[in-house]
């Protein structure tokens, strides 16, 4: 059976406490990898989408809080504990970590961008192997140049107003569901 813990409960749990209880859940071969993320919120609301779909980890990387921080902790109401995480300076030093994981031909990472750009594709229209890195940026700039040129593809998601993106949470949330129920 699988553990299923209330907001309440998540957030008083001591991430040491459930370290076995952990290992019985099967984590997804899919990696977020956050690039220079400025609200707290966003990312601890990412934490909590991590956890949702039982990804294998999140890479904090650059300009950004990390864990233990009061509202990280606040908005993915203790998931950071849970989630397997790691801060690297650059989103180019994850991307490495990744690869030098998956040297093996048959298990190669592919890294996809989510990001509007002249490159980009619909989300629904990328082929999404596993395992996969997926890149999402800065809440007003998005992805820098030097990361989306290190990605094997772009992809967006169709924006129809005048508002040229979503917020970071639902743009991860869109992506990922749709990944997992292929």
């Amino acid at each position: 059976m699988t553990m299923k813990l209330n907001a309440k409960e998540l957030r008083d749990i001591d991430g040491k406490d459930i370290v076995d209880k952990l290992k019985s859940i099967k984590r997804r071969p899919i990696y977020f990898i956050l690039e220079n993320i400025y609200d707290t919120y966003n990312i601890g609301g990412l934490f909590r989408l991590a956890d949702a779909l039982a990804i294998e980890k999140i890479y904090l990387c650059g300009e950004m809080e990390v864990p233990p921080n009061s509202r990280i902790n606040k908005a993915s109401i203790g998931t950071y504990k849970v989630v397997n995480w790691k801060y690297k300076k650059t989103a180019k030093e994850a991307i490495d970590d990744l690869k030098s994981k998956f040297q093996n031909p048959n298990d190669k990472i592919k890294v996809i961008a989510v990001e509007q750009h002249s490159t980009s594709i619909a989300y629904q229209q990328a082929n999404y192997s596993l395992p996969l890195a997926l890149i999402f940026g800065n809440e007003t700039s998005g992805i820098t140049g030097g990361t989306l040129k290190l990605c094997d593809q772009i992809v967006e998601i169709p924006m129809f107003g005048v508002n040229k993106s979503l917020n970071v949470i639902i743009s991860a949330a869109i992506v990922s569901y749709w990944i997992v129920n292929k």
